[in-house]
């Protein structure tokens, strides 16, 4: 836990630094975040309003804390692991709990939640020789996702009519692809790098 926690320099990070704290409120938001959609039980009131708000200011967070990582030179090892975490626990439980809504196809969440579950036991399972950060396709899946899922939480439809459910659709199709391509192709970059002669 030793080093810097907020000013920016060469010399190591803290673990404890104000980038890895930020990741870990937005994974303590989740089980708020889940609570509050849960309890509106579909009736798309209040509750679930606040809910959605929340899910975005977690998801702008994730935004924050890897711009302070990098401006800051505060990024570590720990952060690297954090922040897929802290993403798949925030994105799986508003799958999830939309899919037990019946909002949301089941097979939608399965799909990426067997691709987010199967890359993160990948980096524990490598943990010990090396710690793969996320990538920039990940990158992009990831703010498809959110933004589907912000779409999906945000009773839009009562607002503008039903046609943004179409589009709602779309969204999360588009992410339901990139998801399954940039899980394909991490776990391709990962085998071409464990090859002799290769780099990853």
């Amino acid at each position: 836990m030793r080093g810097r926690v907020v000013r920016s320099g060469e010399t190591p990070a803290s673990s404890g630094n104000i980038a890895n704290i930020i990741t870990v409120v937005r994974i303590l938001m989740a089980p708020a975040f889940i609570w509050l959609l849960l309890a509106d039980e579909g009736a798309l009131g209040p509750l679930r309003i606040i809910a959605a708000v929340l899910f975005v200011v977690a998801i702008i967070t994730d935004s924050v804390d890897g711009l302070l990582a990098r401006r800051q030179n505060l990024v570590t090892d720990l952060g690297k692991i954090l922040d897929p975490i802290a993403d798949k626990v925030l994105i799986g439980g508003a799958l999830v709990g939309l899919s037990i809504l019946g909002e949301l196809p089941w097979w939608v969440t399965i799909i990426i939640m067997v691709r987010e579950l199967g890359i993160t036991a990948f980096r524990f399972a490598v943990l010990r020789t090396r710690v793969v950060p996320a990538s920039s396709g990940g990158k992009l899946k990831t703010v498809l996702q959110s933004v589907a899922i912000s779409l999906y939480l945000f009773p839009l439809q009562l607002v503008v009519g039903d046609w943004i459910l179409w589009v709602n659709a779309i969204l999360m199709g588009l992410a339901v692809i990139v998801t399954v391509i940039t899980g394909a192709d991490y776990l391709w970059k990962a085998y071409r790098g464990n090859r002799p002669g290769t780099q990853a």
